[in-house]
């Protein structure tokens, strides 16, 4: 079930769900010309055919007339070949190998003198490519086709438009993203401190199971400095819907080797061993508050983490065991400028 909501989430991205619509028009495209109607390729002209096999058919050429002495058929056939007769002819004739020398001679002679017109070419049969099948069943493999893609294009307009539930209220993911668009930025200069490299509000809702931000760094002059984001780092108890009991802020210097973290954890998760020996490997623990700042260094960056909002979830685990809900300010400076 994981596996398939990671999906359905990746082709909201309009670019992988053009890329994934190519790719399965490519395998269907392939499917019906390989499989349901294919070409078919019926008594071709040797023209057509590799060299090898055109030499071995001017060779045939001539027994036959060998045998039935008929001129027109043989002059035909020669013409058949098309532009490489005249030099086919002339390597038999130097190597006839087990035919007969005076049989492939008289043949050249009657092709290089014969000034009548050929009649007309035998007639090579069309192929439709329906592969036999009836004018029924390919239209009904057609018409199956038609509603194949037409339902797959349905699929694909329903994963990139924004997912209402039948309620009429919004995902958890889309109650976040308006939580922190509504939400006030901290004006850092009237607090005397520099204006940040970047500034960015992110917020958790229970039920959002993919909630993983991440913001780029870049320089006033465009250039490329690092990535910081917030991600689930542990969940408590079973269900549907995960409960977030820890989240794992990083951040990544382009100038520095190691990323830095930390894990902020629910009242419950902080005071539970089990839970902390699990996660001081990924980082400093600290317990989630709201306005207490938490900061991440790098080598030439700093990360500072506000808890604007916090609201515990209620229901028969431990208290402040998991969040409900939780928003928070992230704001990037140069290091030792706060």
């Amino acid at each position: 079930m994981d596996l398939l909501n990671t999906l359905l989430e990746k082709l909201k991205n309009p670019i992988i769900a053009a890329v994934a619509a190519l790719i399965i028009g490519f395998a269907i495209g392939l499917s019906w010309g390989w499989g349901v109607q294919p070409v078919e390729w019926v008594d071709a002209s040797p023209e057509l055919l590799n060299k090898n096999y055109q030499r071995d058919y001017l060779r045939m050429t001539v027994d036959s007339f060998l045998t039935n002495s008929d001129t027109a058929l043989a002059v035909q056939r020669w013409q058949n070949i098309g532009t490489n007769a005249d030099q086919l002819l002339q390597e038999i004739g130097a190597e006839p190998g087990a035919q007969n020398k005076q049989a492939i001679d008289a043949f050249a002679l009657l092709v290089t003198t014969n000034t009548t017109p050929a009649t007309a070419p035998e007639e090579t049969p069309t192929d439709d490519g329906s592969g036999g099948m009836s004018p029924a069943t390919r239209y009904a493999l057609i018409g199956l086709g038609i509603l194949v893609v037409a339902a797959v294009a349905f699929f694909a307009m329903r994963l990139l438009r924004p997912s209402i539930a039948q309620s009429g209220e919004a995902t958890p993911a889309q109650q976040a993203a308006q939580i922190s668009q509504d939400a006030q930025q901290t004006d850092y200069t009237e607090l005397g401190l520099a204006t940040p490299i970047t500034q960015s509000m992110t917020t958790y809702v229970l039920g959002d199971d993919l909630y993983d931000e991440s913001f780029s760094i870049e320089s006033p002059s465009g250039e490329f400095m690092g990535e910081y984001g917030v991600g689930i780092s542990d969940t408590i108890g079973v269900g549907d819907s995960k409960k977030v009991t820890a989240l794992e802020i990083w951040l990544f210097d382009k100038n520095d080797i190691k990323t830095a973290t930390k894990v902020l954890m629910t009242e419950h998760a902080y005071n539970d061993p089990t839970i902390r020996q699990r996660l001081e490997a990924k980082g400093e623990l600290v317990v989630i508050q709201t306005q207490k700042p938490v900061r991440l260094e790098t080598e030439t960056l700093q990360l500072l983490v506000t808890v604007a909002d916090l609201e515990y979830g209620t229901g028969p685990l431990p208290p402040s065991s998991y969040l409900d809900r939780s928003t928070l300010e992230l704001a990037i400076w140069p290091k030792n400028n706060v």
